[in-house]
C-alpha cells in the first residue's frame, strides 16, 4: 500500500474540485465533490502505477502561508 499526497483546489468558474500529485506527472483529476474527486484520483494513480516506468520528479514537503502587506 503506498500514500500520495494531492494538492486539492475549486475552480471558482465550475464549483468542480480540482486534484493533482506534485512531481506524479499524469496525476490529476476533478470531480463534484471531494469523495469523487478521491476516488477518481485514486483511479488515476493505480493506472499510472501500472507503468514500470512511472517516476516522481519532487517529493511533497508541506505549504506555508505567505503574507504580503
Amino acid at each position: 500500500m503506498k500514500t500520495f499526497t494531492a494538492i486539492i483546489e475549486r475552480d471558482s468558474d465550475t464549483n468542480l474540485y480540482i486534484g493533482y500529485v506534485p512531481g506524479f506527472s499524469g496525476a490529476h483529476s476533478q470531480g463534484e465533490t471531494l469523495d469523487e474527486l478521491q476516488e477518481n484520483l485514486r483511479e488515476v494513480i493505480e493506472m499510472l502505477l501500472e507503468d514500470e516506468d512511472a517516476t516522481f520528479e519532487t517529493e511533497f514537503v508541506g505549504t506555508q502561508q505567505i503574507v504580503v502587506q
